[in-house]
């Protein structure tokens, strides 16, 4: 018998995508999007001279991650993405603990993704169009050294 939905399962159904929240120390702030969670190993070939096959063996090197891209609406006097970039002075930037959580349907963080020492590399401000009928958004992106997963 197929699962009705009556009583939720939480093996049967994935969790929505759209339900999350970002922090930044104790800050939270309200995005509309965020891209960029992803890590990879980096591949290292390597071939003895005296290997008696004719291929390279592939084995993990160093870890790396991606920037994490976020966007937000503009608000009237929240200065607060630019505020921080500004910082940057000459290799001097004051890194923060980011930590993106989704949630469930109780406001419940169910997967956690923590970010060490993240600092803003990119920020881009909205595009005027006086023709548009859109939402004012602003896009930083976020430089860090690495993320952890922790799922409740």
């Amino acid at each position: 018998m197929a699962d009705d939905g009556s009583a939720q399962s939480t093996s049967v159904w994935p969790l929505p995508k759209f339900h999350f929240q970002v922090k930044w120390d104790d800050t939270e702030l309200a995005f509309q999007e965020v891209s960029g969670l992803d890590m990879e190993a980096q591949v290292i070939e390597y071939r003895a001279g005296n290997s008696p096959t004719f291929s390279t063996v592939k084995m993990p090197g160093l870890k790396k991650s991606g920037n994490i891209t976020m966007k937000k609406g503009v608000f009237k006097s929240d200065n607060a993405l630019f505020d921080w970039f500004n910082e940057i002075q000459m290799n001097i930037i004051k890194r923060k603990a980011l930590t993106i959580s989704l949630l469930d349907e109780g406001q419940n963080p169910t997967m956690v993704w923590k970010v060490a020492n993240a600092f803003p590399s990119k920020i881009t401000s909205t595009d005027l169009k006086a023709e548009g009928n859109e939402v004012a958004v602003e896009t930083i992106e976020i430089a860090h050294e690495g993320i952890t997963i922790e799922n409740s």
